[in-house]
């Protein structure tokens, strides 16, 4: 099985290390690196479309090497899905990111970009993030990780999909909890609680201004069977995720607004203004 190992930590992060070699132990897997050459945090599904992205491969200290690439996860992903490696992946393994993508949180994340980004070109995916040594529960993580488990879990993850395929499009969001994991439970995507606040912290004579915009660390809603209620009770948190956006039990509701009428009125209006 051929599979691109991306993070959105950078090439050189040590939880991408911690599951490389973890993959590497796997019999039958081919592990090949395309990473940002730095950290791109938080930049969700971006994708560099405005300027020539640079490539260049590096060498790991334990001889192994993988390539870095001054764009974003999706453009590691869509590095290899175009030919950089020569054949296609054949899985995405995106991670370990350093600290935990979980409920709404998983909307700004590149690690699951990355994932998403492998369904949407008809590839599987995993996505890998491990909570930090502090055990918080929001973005703002601590510096130290034990990527142990994690690593471990995720081998034995990838192990079994070589004999057991996803459900087309859907993508598998893993969610390692700090200490000791107290087991693993299949979850859904929870619903985090924002403390965020707009905080002016300079102004300057000539009226520009600096703000934070983020404030104190996230709650969430204590829900049994959400990944963040399973990471707050020390359970690694395995979540199936799509990428169907669409409300179906919507699309009746707005079939009920009469939007031809809405659309003949504003073809109407148009008309009478350019007359």
């Amino acid at each position: 099985m051929r599979v691109l190992l991306t993070n959105d930590d950078g090439i050189g992060a040590e939880g991408l290390h911690a599951l490389r070699r973890a993959l590497g132990q796997v019999d039958g897997v081919d592990v090949n690196v395309i990473a940002p050459d730095s950290n791109r945090s938080a930049t969700a599904r971006s994708i560099t479309t405005r300027s020539p992205l640079e490539v260049q491969e590096i060498e790991f200290d334990d001889g192994a090497s993988g390539f870095a690439t001054d764009g974003t996860p999706v453009d590691c992903v869509r590095f290899a899905d175009l030919g950089l490696l020569g054949e296609k992946p054949e899985l995405i393994v995106s991670g370990i990111n350093h600290g935990a993508n979980l409920g709404d949180d998983v909307t700004y994340s590149g690690t699951v970009a990355a994932a998403l980004e492998g369904i949407v070109l008809g590839i599987p995916a995993i996505a890998v993030s491990q909570q930090s040594a502090r055990g918080e529960m929001g973005f703002r993580y601590g510096r130290t990780f034990d990527f142990g488990v994690g690593a471990r879990f995720t081998a034995e993850l990838v192990r079994r999909l070589a004999g057991q395929t996803m459900p087309q499009g859907t993508l598998i969001n893993i969610n390692c909890p700090a200490g000791k994991a107290r087991g693993v439970e299949v979850t859904h995507l929870g619903k985090r609680l924002y403390n965020d606040e707009l905080k002016m912290v300079e102004e300057s004579g000539s009226g520009r201004r600096r703000y934070e915009i983020y404030g104190f660390e996230p709650s969430f809603e204590d829900e049994e069977g959400s990944d963040l209620s399973a990471i707050a009770q020390g359970r690694i948190s395995v979540t199936p995720v799509h990428f169907d956006l669409t409300d179906r039990s919507g699309i009746e509701t707005l079939r009920g607004w009469s939007l031809p009428d809405l659309f003949d009125r504003a073809a109407e209006a148009a008309g009478a203004t350019e007359a």
